[in-house]
């Protein structure tokens, strides 16, 4: 698996765990508001779009090479 589709999973999944947690009104967990869940969510898109970007550039780059 690719290693920033992995971090992207692994927050995304923990993020879920967190608001399951956070609805259930489970108070260990600790509290996640609306906010964190949007910024998170915006973090993982720029991620993966910046990821997508540089690996275009890199095989780009990798052609002119060859």
């Amino acid at each position: 698996m690719n290693q920033m589709l992995f971090a992207a999973v692994l927050l995304w999944d923990k993020g879920l765990a967190r608001a399951r947690a956070a609805l259930a009104g489970d108070q260990e967990i600790g509290a996640i508001t609306l906010e964190w869940i949007v910024i998170a969510g915006i973090l993982i898109a720029a991620a993966i779009a910046a990821g997508a970007f540089f690996i275009t550039k890199i095989t780009e780059y990798e052609a002119k090479i060859k």
